[in-house]
């Protein structure tokens, strides 16, 4: 007799909708599942404005001359015929998101610079909509500049922090056309499995007893007022947004538990507003013993600002809390927090994306490393104050801002805030102990790789 339950979370109908289409498909092999967090960024690019997906873009500078175009065509080419995320496209059969393998989903080509390269990228990146390829690398050469720019542009959906260096080192590989270090077929079995095993792992954290911890610990938040005065641009499909940048010293004695820090100083800045805030911050990490494959493992997690200030070892106790709980998919997580009556819509007032730059090999091409450079980009972010922190031989903060929701000085203002915070912190701090007493690493998810 066959199991008549009801599927009791957004994952496991996910999961009965997915193995339906399968049994009933003729080329099953080619049909590969989807995270949730895959399912929402698709979701997302659907609905949101202009179908506009969300992408991770890269930038890096050469002298002029040394990339030669059809050299990185053929290198991204081979890189992404051996990566499964890369190869096809993201499609719904019969109502459900999967991947359907096919050609690699990749573009390289040079771009246009009329005034200046860095224009001439982002007006790209202003026209890229949803239906594309997942990989574009964008190459802007212009008459009076000294340095060429390169672009390497991921869709959301195939990327996550691990992803990134996978790809800084594959290309480099791929550009002196190295022996690739595992086949398609390979790669294929080795993504199917991780992708299951995430799944399964996002279907175990959506039981009651994860969604009684989050249904509690976010039912303090409260909506934003989605106004605000003095905001320097009207909200339109391409986001004007604008960016600060500072560099800090290194934490070196506490680089293994930076993160709580982080989040710590964002929360001061947000906690200057009415009511609760919601920041969320992107975590995740391929399941145990998985390959180093490309693909986007993660998940959104929510952490409520509290009106009131606590201290920073309170702030990672309930951090470390939150992690035990950090597989649970963002949507499920959302609707258990409406079930308990909150008036929250899900909506984030500030986002946090942390980088460890010592997990990301350098992009080289041709013997010649590029020198990444950052640049305001016209795309909707998750907030409207996200702030970046990259951590490497210093500590990389840039404040990015949505000039339409967000005014100037506003956003400057909470910049000062964040980094006479930081530089306490990071003055005064130290290893911050865990319920067991001991430093942790904070690089992933406990658990994960």
């Amino acid at each position: 007799m066959g199991d008549s339950r009801v599927p009791r979370s957004i994952t496991e109908t996910y999961l009965a909708q997915y193995r339906a289409v399968i049994a009933q498909s003729d080329d099953s092999a080619a049909l590969f599942p989807l995270t949730g967090a895959q399912r929402r960024f698709l979701l997302t690019s659907d609905l949101g404005p202009g179908r506009c997906p969300d992408i991770v873009p890269l930038f890096f500078t050469f002298p002029k001359g040394t990339v030669d175009v059809a050299r990185l065509r053929s290198a991204a080419l081979r890189f992404a015929s051996r990566h499964t995320a890369l190869r096809g496209s993201v499609t719904v059969v019969r109502g459900t998101p999967a991947l359907r393998l096919g050609p690699p989903s990749v573009e390289v080509r040079e771009v246009s610079a009329g005034t200046t390269v860095r224009n001439a990228v982002r007006a790209e990146l202003g026209s890229w909509r949803a239906g594309g390829p997942v990989l574009r690398l964008l190459l802007a050469r212009g008459p009076d500049e000294e340095d060429e720019l390169l672009a390497i542009v991921l869709d959301h959906v195939v990327c996550d922090e691990r992803a990134l260096g996978i790809v800084t080192a594959g290309l480099t590989e791929a550009y002196t056309e190295d022996i690739p270090h595992r086949t398609a077929p390979e790669d294929a079995a080795a993504y199917r499995d991780a992708v299951t095993r995430q799944l399964a792992a996002e279907e175990e954290a959506s039981r009651p007893a994860h969604l009684d911890y989050w249904a509690t610990r976010l039912s303090v938040l409260t909506n934003q007022d989605p106004v605000h005065p003095g905001a320097t641009s009207p909200p339109d499909d391409a986001a004007d947004n604008g960016m600060l940048s500072h560099r800090l010293p290194a934490p070196e004695g506490m680089r293994g538990s930076v993160f709580p820090v982080l989040l710590d100083a964002v929360s001061v800045v947000l906690r200057k507003g009415a009511g609760v805030p919601a920041l969320g911050y992107t975590w995740g990490g391929r399941p145990p013993g998985t390959p180093e494959i490309l693909g986007c493992f993660l998940n959104t997690v929510v952490h409520p600002v509290r009106e009131q200030a606590v201290s920073l070892e309170e702030t990672a106790a309930m951090w470390w809390d939150d992690l035990e709980h950090a597989d649970t998919p963002y949507d499920e997580v959302l609707r258990a927090v409406r079930r308990e009556g909150a008036s929250w819509s899900g909506s984030l007032d500030g986002f946090v994306v942390f980088e460890d730059l010592g997990r990301r090999p350098p992009l080289t091409l041709g013997g010649t490393p590029g020198r990444e450079v950052h640049l305001t980009t016209p795309r909707r972010y998750a907030a409207p104050l996200a702030v970046a922190f990259s951590l490497g031989e210093d500590l990389l903060v840039r404040v990015v801002w949505d000039r339409g929701r967000l005014a100037d000085d506003d956003a400057r203002a909470a910049g000062t805030v964040l980094l006479h915070t930081l530089r306490h912190h990071l003055d005064h701090g130290a290893d911050q102990p865990t319920r067991h007493g001991t430093s942790r690493s904070v690089a992933h998810i406990p658990g994960k790789e």
